[in-house]
């Protein structure tokens, strides 16, 4: 199957192009080779590479910074998606997006998880131009699909776990949130899910995180005893770490419709944080 993949120059982009380079005809660009924002460009490297299926991982996800730089979060996150779509419409080939879980207000009494069925309510600029980047593919594009997900983390790329690693490391004492809730999700086990439903003729929206959940300071000692990392490591309501976005305390997602379908393929968040340390500690550990 041939495949185009924008963003991979992202933690998941990596793993998509890591997992299915032997096993498809890939091209993989980065947001520096192809800048979703731009329509001529995008709509010329659909026609010139002409893919059975558009893997857009391209997001601008900086969601503190997306508060003061709303412009330009929605440019990516909602123009961006439009453009792809635009451009898989004219060509004919199947979109799969890469959304998240801010698209919900989080308000959900834990630990009632929630479904793709569920009313939308960002609380966030990050949130609100996600889910305008998904109504911008919805309106132009039959044959695609959005995959929402959660507390991504991976080898490529910066993310939460690294940086429970580097302080711990540092012997610097850690306060992480506890009172916000979600399931850490390895990169590579969503890439193994996208390759998954490549094909499927599976479309609309579909929930696509580790199963259980936890909070971010029960992840974060979870991965760090993993590591064999000894830190000072206490708990702290999201009140005293305020940020400038607003975050949903309760971020569980149930897949539902994969299971409906026989096409969940995501496990415990604990096996693929196991997996994860198993692979990559001694990688991990030189490069923090």
């Amino acid at each position: 199957m041939k495949l185009l993949i924008t963003g991979a120059g992202g933690q998941l982009g990596q793993d998509c192009v890591r997992l299915m380079l032997d096993r498809h005809e890939i091209c993989a660009l980065t947001s520096r080779q192809l800048n979703v924002t731009d329509a001529e460009m995008v709509r010329g490297a659909v026609e010139c590479v002409r893919p059975d299926v558009l893997i857009n991982c391209a997001a601008y996800t900086a969601v503190d910074a997306c508060e003061s730089e709303t412009e330009c979060c929605m440019t990516v996150n909602a123009h961006g998606p439009a453009h792809i779509a635009d451009a898989c419409a004219e060509f004919g080939c199947r979109l799969i997006h890469i959304s998240t879980d801010y698209v919900f207000d989080g308000a959900k009494p834990v630990p009632e998880p929630y479904l793709e069925s569920d009313p939308v309510g960002p609380v966030s600029a990050y949130g609100r131009s996600k889910l305008s980047g998904e109504q911008a593919i919805a309106e132009r594009l039959e044959n695609h699909l959005i995959l929402r997900t959660a507390w991504l983390y991976g080898i490529g790329g910066n993310n939460f776990l690294k940086t429970m690693l580097r302080l711990a490391r540092a012997k610097r004492p850690l306060k992480v949130v506890n009172d916000q809730h979600g399931s850490l999700t390895w990169t590579m086990t969503l890439a193994r899910q996208i390759e998954r439903l490549l094909d499927c003729g599976l479309t609309g929206i579909a929930h696509a995180t580790a199963e259980g959940h936890c909070t971010w300071f029960e992840g974060a000692k979870y991965f760090l005893e993993a590591m064999q990392i000894a830190c000072d490591i206490t708990p702290c309501a999201t009140a005293e770490y305020p940020t400038p976005a607003r975050r949903p305390a309760n971020s569980i997602l149930e897949n539902r419709r994969l299971k409906e379908h026989g096409l969940n393929v995501m496990q415990d968040w604990r096996a693929d944080l196991d997996e994860f340390v198993k692979l990559h500690r001694e990688e991990l550990l030189t490069g923090n």
